[in-house]
């Protein structure tokens, strides 16, 4: 089970990407396995020198009645101090945002990919757009 942040390429130039744990609660992971999960509004915040996830849409796991979770709480990540300091002076060095790109399941553990990102202007996302329909056009003909 995998789940892309399509948005996040559209919206954003990708750059260097880390893989990072996840904290979750029992309802979670079960809907995570599922693939009920939306990163499309999903970025990353810091508090002190811990990393947290917040906006991500997990939906409740409809076999789990009274001890759901809320949908869209902010879940902690799981790096090294190492990482979370780098990740924390290149954001305030540069205009940057760390923005989750994937999230999937590696050794029955739930992963999120993270990734500095810096935000396109609009004619990069005209151009994208442009180029998309091109390679839609000429994969179409025969």
């Amino acid at each position: 089970m995998e789940i892309r942040n399509k948005k996040a390429f559209f919206n954003y130039e990708v750059g260097k990407s880390i893989e990072a744990g996840i904290v979750l609660n029992g309802s979670e992971i079960k809907s995570v396995r599922k693939g009920s999960v939306d990163l499309g509004d999903a970025f990353v915040t810091f508090k002190g020198e811990e990393a947290f996830v917040t906006n991500m849409f997990i939906a409740k796991y409809k076999e789990a009645n009274q001890f759901n979770h809320d949908e869209r709480r902010a879940r902690k990540l799981l790096l090294h101090k190492s990482e979370i300091r780098k990740l924390i002076k290149e954001k305030t060095l540069t205009q940057i945002s760390v923005i989750p790109i994937r999230m999937y399941i590696k050794d029955n553990k739930a992963k999120l990919e993270i990734a500095v990102c810096k935000g396109k202007k609009l004619y990069d996302k005209r151009e994208a757009i442009k180029k998309r329909d091109l390679e839609r056009r000429e994969g179409v003909r025969f």
